[in-house]
């Protein structure tokens, strides 16, 4: 009896440490584990999102609401792909992460359009009447973020086609073995460079603005501005036939949650 006890007991343990379990999951694609998969999972390793250590996440921040932005940018692929609504919902995540008592847009319903036009045009009637309303009587502050820059500052590209050159180098006598930017090239028979080799990369600045705003004034409590770099890169070789390329970088997504991040820490560590 006190056998079977036993292992009742141990199997209800084990059961519990499979249910706490964090999920994971395998891996499907044809070429996982070789040296492009090891290679391309570690450049999205980099870009993964990783959870902000909020330094007063452990202090209850005032419950607010966030209102969609501006997306300033004339960039049209940034436009195109990036709405309000989306920056909204980062800032949702991360301020609740920050332990700030966000009410979320979702659970406002058509109100919601009545508190964004009373707060962007700062009109303190229509935002008291409109606080008066069920849980937006404990509200205490109104925060949005706005895009104000987005746009593509720099790009750079080089690159060596060794059959452009190779009938040139040929006419001088060059060997059948060159050296081009340290780095040993060959030709075929009738003297054509076997080597291709091409890089470019881009670079992207964004910029983002928060404003919070006393929820029963409509006046600016405070704000701020951040920036960050986006790099864009891609890389090709091909020798003798043979070739090998590689293109990435961090994406518009990942920058503007890695923007929210970085305001939202500097409301949770100055504004608690």
């Amino acid at each position: 009896m006190k056998l079977s006890s036993g292992i009742t007991m141990a199997a209800i343990i084990l059961a519990s440490l499979n249910v706490s379990a964090q999920p994971t999951f395998g891996n499907p694609s044809p070429t996982a584990g070789t040296a492009t998969s090891d290679k391309a999972n570690a450049a999205a390793d980099v870009a993964a999102y990783r959870a902000v250590d909020y330094v007063n996440k452990a202090k209850r921040g005032p419950e607010l609401v966030v209102i969609p932005g501006d997306v300033k940018s004339n960039n049209a692929t940034f436009s195109q792909k990036f709405g309000p609504n989306n920056i909204a919902d980062y800032a949702e995540l991360e301020l609740t992460q920050a332990n700030f008592g966000v009410l979320e847009r979702s659970n406002l319903g058509p109100l919601m359009n009545e508190i964004a036009l009373a707060y962007n045009l700062g009109d303190p009637n229509a935002a008291r009447k409109t606080m008066q309303i069920g849980k937006l009587k404990t509200t205490k502050w109104i925060v949005r973020f706005d895009i104000l820059k987005a746009e593509q500052i720099s790009e750079v590209k080089q690159g060596f086609d060794g059959g452009a050159i190779g009938g040139l180098l040929g006419m001088f006598g060059a060997g059948a073995v060159g050296h081009v930017a340290g780095s040993v090239r060959t030709q075929d028979a009738t003297g054509v460079w076997l080597v291709r080799t091409q890089d470019a990369t881009g670079v992207w600045l964004i910029g983002m603005r928060y404003k919070i705003m006393d929820a029963t004034t409509t006046e600016q409590v405070a704000q701020g501005y951040s920036e960050e770099k986006m790099e864009v890169g891609a890389t090709g070789t091909s020798v003798m036939g043979v070739s090998q390329s590689a293109k990435g970088g961090v994406g518009l997504d990942t920058m503007v949650q890695r923007l929210v991040q970085k305001t939202v820490w500097e409301i949770d560590s100055k504004y608690k």
